[in-house]
């Protein structure tokens, strides 16, 4: 099959990549696809084949390729599919998948953490083969049918749209909270779109005008960053993809207020975390997040996501399309095998 490989080193076009297929070997080391690029075995019962329409480039890709997390092999992780083998319920439903794929057994997966199960394997982002091909193996127990009124261009948002809605399985909001989103991009726009939908007041603070009239359009206030006088608020997302977002969510946070880490970067933040000290901040790492609350919002319309969406390359253009995704001010990038 074809596939976007990542060595280590360098993107690159596969055309023979070593597809997914059913295996009778149940040796769980043996299903393992990512950073050797074996044939990853198929269990009827657990695992499915899914054949890919559309995958998306995130900002979590870009770290990849700069060093997060050692990956190698194929990466994506947003993506919307068909599944081709499977049981037999599922044949032919359109499909997104959960992206932790948890050994289902140990203390974390017993207390409903499969998320952080420590032996997990991350869909392109540890241990496991990703998206960016024509076709992914994902477990049974990760999957969620779409809805028939939901697009393909749509549903592949369900990922970093159900990030956005974790934030409000962490932290409590009230109405006329004053909330500040930092960054105006894709994971931005979502963050503010679920925010609203609290009753709380959320004002975004970007470096795009152009972004920032999309993220306008879902009525928050928004401000350049050029234009930016400094004030505090309850509580803070930052969502910059930047090391130097911390910063400034540090300063924008009132005493005893909360600040939500979305950000996932390869560098390292060198900032002093005195002020959290002194300023009693509540930190809250924040990354993947329910699925159904974000099906739901794509279904009911609660949400805007097709707008997003700068172009559609086809996977044998891969490399060139992530190179656009890299591009300062660019939005959703997607592939299309």
């Amino acid at each position: 099959m074809q596939a976007l490989y990542w060595d280590g080193h360098e993107l690159s076009l596969n055309l023979s990549y070593l597809a997914p297929q059913k295996s009778k070997i149940e040796d769980r080391e043996s299903k393992i696809a990512g950073a050797t690029g074996s044939r990853p075995g198929l269990n009827d019962d657990r695992t499915a084949l899914l054949k890919v329409h559309l995958a998306g480039i995130c900002s979590t890709d870009l770290q990849i390729f700069k060093g997060y997390m050692g990956f190698q092999g194929v990466p994506g992780h947003e993506f919307v599919g068909s599944v081709v083998e499977g049981p037999l319920e599922l044949i032919n439903k359109r499909v997104v998948g959960e992206i932790n794929f948890a050994c289902g057994c140990c203390d974390y997966c017993n207390r409903g953490l499969g998320r952080h199960c420590p032996s997990r394997r991350v869909m392109g982002i540890l241990g496991a083969d990703g998206a960016f091909a024509e076709f992914v193996s994902v477990p049974v127990p990760n999957l969620h049918v779409v809805s028939e009124s939901v697009s393909d261009e749509e549903a592949v948002f369900t990922e970093p749209l159900a990030a956005a809605f974790e934030i409000l399985e962490q932290v409590q909001f009230n109405l006329g909270d004053e909330v500040l989103v930092l960054g105006d991009g894709k994971l931005g726009n979502l963050c503010t779109q679920v925010l609203r939908l609290t009753g709380a007041s959320v004002t975004v603070l970007g470096k795009h005008e152009d972004k920032l009239k999309v993220i306008k359009r879902s009525g928050v206030r928004t401000m350049l960053l050029s234009d930016w006088q400094p004030k505090q608020f309850d509580v803070v997302v930052e969502a910059t993809g930047s090391a130097s977002g911390l910063q400034l969510a540090m300063t924008a946070v009132r005493p005893r207020g909360t600040l939500v880490l979305k950000s996932t970067i390869a560098g390292e933040h060198k900032v002093s975390l005195a002020p959290l000290v002194i300023n009693e901040i509540n930190v809250v790492g924040s990354r993947c997040g329910p699925f159904a609350p974000a099906l739901d919002a794509l279904r009911e319309r609660s949400v805007s996501v097709t707008p997003l969406i700068e172009k559609v390359y086809p996977l044998s253009e891969g490399v060139e399309a992530v190179a656009h995704a890299g591009s300062p001010g660019t939005r959703k990038i997607l592939l299309q095998p």
